[in-house]
């Protein structure tokens, strides 16, 4: 498996876990998990040739999923453990 598989591999993963997040009405985890997913996802649309044009919007578009992704994460570890 090529790494620009993967990567919607994993994007797709952490969606579905997010799916499974808002089945059970866990949204705080459930935007985590989205952010994640999608941050893969627009990280695998930058090396499509197809995307050449958008290569800076969506370089920004994934610095700020990843951003939010970690400030959800330490929000859910605070929130929930402590």
């Amino acid at each position: 498996m090529n790494s620009q598989t993967r990567q919607y591999l994993f994007g797709s993963i952490f969606i579905a876990v997010g799916c499974y997040q808002f089945y059970i009405n866990d949204m705080l985890e459930f935007s985590m998990y989205a952010c994640a997913g999608f941050a893969f996802i627009f990280n695998a649309l930058i090396n499509e040739p197809a995307m050449a044009a958008y290569k800076k919007v969506l370089t920004i578009i994934t610095w700020m999923l990843i951003i939010a992704t970690a400030l959800l994460f330490f929000y859910v570890l605070r929130y929930k453990f402590f």
